[in-house]
């Protein structure tokens, strides 16, 4: 695979640079540099999906009539490594990323016509219904139970682990419409309007870095239109699993490998040694983050081809799994080795340090705030996304017939 740019990429990549330079202020590379966990300050996210939404940049993967870029695989890869690179703040993307492919392929003219410019555009933001306690890795286990009651559903359950419900205004969302049959057959993928809807209760989970990122979601008689099904009735499952290899496979994970893994060498050219010198230029540690680089380049292949699968609108299937593993075990391999380098000053507790516009002194160097707060939030990209374990089954039974 020849992965040089043509003229017409390199182009690309400059009016990216220029777009880049020109809008990112300095509050929000702030808050792309302190990000500790899944995405970045809430309100810097925001103000960020509307300056790439006014540039007709917020959707990458889209195609044009919705709204999107139209943007070619090579494109897509560019710019998000691009935007790594100058720290733009990463923005809150279920929307763009799981429920917008879904709304595309399975959704009414309506459905599409109410949501997907909205999405785009930054208007509304959507959380994931999906796990519950009991029902993370075996889904189809779902218990949050929806009754048709005239042209309503009422949802009576509870949802966990669910990111960003606190700043979500909408939320898509599995629930049992059938008890007959196998379980798969009686699932439902349906939309809620409004995170304030009557009897939706949000309560928070603060994970072990300090973040409140994820919580868990009540549900006593929540009404929801049966207009907001996504797909037939009791077909839930199949959408559900279409979405879940957007989320799986959809964006790319090197650019932010490759940006960690830059960070780490940072901390290794400031942080000593056990003998002398520089951490960076101990052998054993240099070979650790070679083979980590290696581990990132040859998921990089894979990458590149999933990307211009999609661009022929080609859905990545199977390999979506594989990509998830690798990418999520190479992550951790990289934290590891962030916490390595970083030593003791690792250990303090300073959530407070990531906060934009804090000027507070901090025990831990600047270059190493968010080491900890990602070993500590990435210790779940194995599990979230459907786990590693699960993923290996999924290539075992659809590429390897077992």
């Amino acid at each position: 695979m020849d992965l040089a740019l043509s003229p017409q990429d390199e182009a690309f990549r400059d009016e990216v640079r220029r777009f880049l330079d020109e809008n990112l202020t300095e509050d929000l590379r702030e808050a792309g540099r302190k990000t500790g966990g899944v995405f970045a300050d809430v309100d810097a996210g925001m103000r960020w999906h509307k300056v790439l939404a006014k540039r007709g940049w917020s959707a990458p993967s889209w195609p044009t009539e919705y709204g999107g870029t139209g943007w070619n695989a090579t494109q897509r890869y560019i710019f998000a490594r691009e935007c790594i690179a100058v720290d733009a703040p990463r923005i809150f993307a279920m929307g763009l990323r799981m429920v917008g492919p879904v709304i595309m392929k399975f959704g009414t003219q309506e459905q599409k016509a109410k949501y997907l410019p909205r999405i785009v555009a930054g208007d509304i933001v959507f959380c994931q219904g999906y796990s519950e306690p009991g029902s993370g890795s075996d889904l189809a286990s779902l218990k949050t139970r929806a009754v048709r009651d005239g042209d309503d559903y009422v949802i009576n359950g509870t949802k966990i682990w669910t990111t960003g419900a606190h700043v979500a205004d909408h939320m898509f969302c599995l629930v049992r419409t059938a008890s007959d049959g196998k379980p798969q057959d009686g699932i439902s993928f349906v939309l809620i309007d409004s995170m304030k809807t009557a009897g939706l209760t949000v309560k928070p989970i603060v994970t072990l870095a300090g973040d409140h990122e994820v919580n868990q979601v009540f549900f006593d008689n929540v009404r929801t239109p049966v207009a907001n099904r996504i797909g037939p009735e009791n077909a839930g499952w199949t959408v559900a699993k279409y979405l879940l290899e957007f989320e799986r496979g959809g964006d790319a994970y090197t650019p932010n490998l490759y940006a960690r893994i830059e960070d780490i060498r940072r901390i290794a050219r400031e942080e000593a040694s056990d003998g002398t010198g520089r951490l960076l230029e101990e052998r054993t540690f240099a070979e650790r983050l070679a083979e980590a680089e290696m581990e990132i380049q040859a998921l990089e292949m894979i990458e590149m081809q999933v990307l211009s699968d999609l661009s022929r609108g080609k859905n990545p299937g199977a390999v979506s799994s594989a990509m998830k593993i690798r990418g999520s075990e190479t992550l951790q391999k990289l934290d590891h080795l962030g916490v390595e380098a970083l030593a003791w000053y690792a250990a303090p507790f300073e959530p407070e340090a990531r906060l934009l516009g804090n000027n507070q002194p901090t025990v831990t160097p600047e270059w190493g705030i968010t080491t900890m707060p990602l070993y500590l939030n990435n210790s779940a990209s194995t599990i979230y996304a459907g786990s590693n374990e699960i993923q290996r089954n999924i290539i075992a039974k659809a590429v390897l017939g077992l």
